[in-house]
């Protein structure tokens, strides 16, 4: 991880110092690389965190249908698989939200399959900070069964920028993932960057182009025909303030990436943000 991510993350996290400590010893890991079905949660944050005491429910519905075809260093093919992520987030302050996640797939051909479960605090620099970008830093730790992934166990690093001019929408999540169970371990992060931007058509409808890639360790990266590089053009429809839906299709653009995916997203709030009036 760069100088930069380095002292983003401690400056992010002053009021976390310990967690800001431990997320800055990643800084020191230089290599490695990770194998794992990725198309469960196909998702670029923003930095905006769900409100104090509201919960957000979200099915993410990701199927992939143009994959591998065959098991890969005992890695399950993706090809005709569904992936469904039932995520559920709660705001507890204006810096803080922990998410919970359950991954289930559906491989062609077979059953309903559970593959895992993470969580995931994120925190934020505050509306009352001003700054003229939105910053949040989400540090993601969970399991996958060993079918669908080389480590069984690994932790994600994911700061986050954004920032809205007019009807104009971006944000970057430079991400990077480490082993902590499995094959990789001790083999460094590797690096997963994911942006989009976005256009709002009307109030209520919004295009976006999304992009996701897997560019291997951060000491060597890959070579551009090795990594997983996807562009997704997508649709927001904005149903309600406590509604969120997005459905879109991936293209890869490179030779070791899915040929083609399908993803949707759809989130409920609940509960009565501080201050609102009833």
């Amino acid at each position: 991880m760069g100088l930069y991510s380095c002292a983003m993350t401690l400056l992010i996290l002053r009021q976390a110092r310990p967690l800001a400590y431990g997320l800055a010893a990643l800084c020191l890991l230089t290599s490695g690389r990770l194998h794992a079905q990725n198309n469960f949660e196909v998702q670029v944050y923003g930095a905006e965190l769900i409100p104090p005491v509201r919960t957000i429910f979200e099915l993410h519905s990701n199927y992939t249908s143009k994959g591998s075809q065959s098991v890969t260093n005992g890695v399950s093919p993706t090809y005709h698989a569904l992936h469904e992520t039932i995520e559920i987030t709660h705001g507890f302050t204006d810096w803080l939200e922990v998410g919970f996640y359950t991954f289930l797939a559906v491989p062609s051909g077979g059953g309903l399959e559970y593959v895992g479960n993470h969580i995931r605090p994120r925190v934020s620099a505050p509306a009352r900070w001003q700054w003229p970008v939105g910053v949040s830093l989400s540090t993601e730790i969970g399991y996958q069964v060993r079918s669908y992934s080389e480590d069984t166990w690994s932790w994600e690093i994911r700061p986050i920028v954004d920032q809205q001019i007019g009807r104009f929408y971006w944000a970057v999540n430079p991400t990077f993932e480490v082993a902590l169970v499995g094959e990789n371990v001790g083999q460094g992060a590797e690096f997963n960057p994911s942006a989009q931007v976005n256009f709002d058509i009307s109030t209520r409808f919004n295009l976006a182009l999304e992009y996701y890639a897997g560019l291997g360790p951060l000491s060597s990266l890959l070579p551009v025909d090795e990594t997983d590089q996807q562009l997704i053009p997508a649709v927001n429809i904005d149903f309600g303030p406590d509604w969120e839906f997005n459905f879109g299709t991936g293209i890869a653009l490179t030779p070791s990436t899915d040929r083609l995916l399908f993803k949707m997203i759809f989130g409920r709030r609940i509960g009565r943000e501080r201050g609102a009036q009833k």
